[in-house]
């Protein structure tokens, strides 16, 4: 198949073919002729499989066949993304094939000033890439009108819930009109995801072009184990050895991704860290960076593992695992990438061997077990960690209840030499102590006491 056999008009071929595409890929081939029709569609397709394209085409070439007369332009196309990097790389698809066909695509998300934000819309606007939060800003504000929207795509829906995006997206549908072609994209395919699709989609098609939460087939993976102390030392290894010029780390928190970057630093591998901490223009300045080979390592978290989209990246290594196992597989997609070969390889400690069996649940298989000699492993000691604990506590109470003697008796000589009395030898019997008939030997009687054990009143 052939993308002229889709319908495709003269501009978007050329757009097409100065891209290097000669061949439309499965979602590609199997979407746009469902867009076409007008149907509503709910599609799963592995990342990097040209999920972009597959409704950024037919969009475009349907927008430009049915231009309105109005003078100013609102929108008539909207995309919801996650994040702010995946915003910028499905605005910059749009603008490549919009701008061929006179269409104006702009960007939306927080983070920046919002004013420049308006400025572009004012001056109208035919598609707009947003993140859900900051376009409920726009729409609440009156900055720009949803009214007339034709298409709307959610691009890595999954995504979007995992974020808690959904009460924003329901909000965002709630300024749309009623009558629009609907289109949701996922990287995974999840029951989450089709309660989405009946609150959303009206009769939508599914398509579905690959088995469902896997990784791509052109990725290698890897398990590394290794002691979590050693991590750091072990990923310079792995970076040196294989002389990797370029490589993208996933870290699981901002904090650590900062310290393994100063790590790194130290090591002397140029690295620079990117996540929400950072401002919009930081990041982007970095991601340039990295894509031109200025930068040896990029550490990410896990806002930006879906929206970076960085041609024929070789390496990808999981430093931590993360906390969600359909994760596992955004990460790694950022290789492997447009049928280009690619690497994953996660480091592994012990404490992290829980969160490694709920990926394998998920890929219904194990990733291969690696090794480097100069970090041996450490075999766990035999006898469960319950019983060494109680043998130590055990053995901690002996400890104190000797010293407790011990320092009972001390303390008791250490009162007779105060009072001038002399000290008992060891092993004799202490000397009883005295009753309170004993301390009246001169025959008085004692006053009698209440009830209560006080003493009576005097009379």
């Amino acid at each position: 198949m052939s993308f002229e056999s889709l319908g495709l008009c003269a501009e978007l071929l050329g757009a097409v073919a100065a891209q290097g595409y000669t061949t439309p890929t499965p979602i590609q081939a199997q979407a746009i002729p469902v867009i076409f029709e007008g149907c509503d569609l709910l599609a799963g397709a592995q990342t990097g499989t040209g999920k972009t394209a597959a409704f950024a085409l037919p969009i475009v070439q349907m927008l430009s066949q049915d231009r309105p007369r109005k003078k100013r332009r609102n929108p008539r196309a909207l995309v919801l993304v996650p994040t702010r990097e995946l915003a910028a790389q499905v605005s910059e698809q749009m603008q490549r094939y919009g701008r061929r066909l006179s269409l104006r695509s702009t960007m939306i998300y927080g983070g920046v000033n919002i004013r420049a934000q308006i400025e572009r819309l004012h001056r109208g606007i035919d598609i707009v890439v947003a993140t859900p939060g900051r376009l409920l800003d726009h729409a609440e504000r009156g900055t720009v009108k949803l009214t007339e929207v034709e298409f709307l795509v959610l691009d890595e829906a999954d995504r979007m819930l995992d974020l808690g995006f959904i009460d924003d997206i329901l909000h965002v549908a709630e300024f749309l009109p009623s009558q629009r072609q609907n289109l949701l994209f996922s990287a995974t395919y999840s029951q989450s995801i089709r309660q989405l699709a009946d609150e959303l989609l009206d009769q939508p098609r599914h398509i579905e072009v690959a088995r469902r939460n896997i990784a791509a087939d052109a990725v290698s993976q890897a398990v590394y184990p290794v002691e979590r102390s050693r991590k750091r030392e072990m990923l310079s290894h792995l970076i040196r050895k294989g002389n990797w010029e370029q490589v993208l780390v996933f870290a699981r928190t901002r904090y650590g991704a900062d310290k393994l970057t100063r790590e790194l630093l130290f090591d002397g591998i140029k690295a620079a860290a990117i996540h929400s901490n950072k401002s919009q223009s930081l990041r982007t300045r970095t991601l340039a960076e990295f894509k031109r080979g200025e930068l040896r390592v990029l550490v990410a978290t896990d806002v930006a593992a879906r929206g970076l989209d960085i041609e024929r990246l070789p390496h990808v290594v999981n430093y931590e695992l993360s906390q969600v196992p359909e994760d596992y597989v955004h990460r790694i997609g950022r290789t492997g990438r447009a049928s280009e070969d690619g690497v994953a390889i996660s480091l592994v400690c012990p404490a992290e061997l829980p969160l490694l069996a709920e990926i394998e649940k998920l890929l219904t298989y194990t990733i291969p077990r690696q090794a480097i000699a100069e970090f041996p492993q450490v075999p766990a000691k035999r006898g469960s960690s319950r019983t060494l604990r109680a043998k130590q506590k055990t053995k901690g109470q002996g400890k104190a209840q000797t010293g407790r003697k011990a320092s009972g008796v001390t303390k008791s000589k250490k009162l007779q030499a105060k009072a001038g009395k002399p000290l008992a030898k060891t092993g004799q019997s202490p000397t009883p102590k005295k009753t309170m008939a004993t301390r009246r030997s001169d025959g008085a009687a004692a006053r009698p006491t209440s009830k209560t054990g006080r003493r009576g009143s005097r009379s």
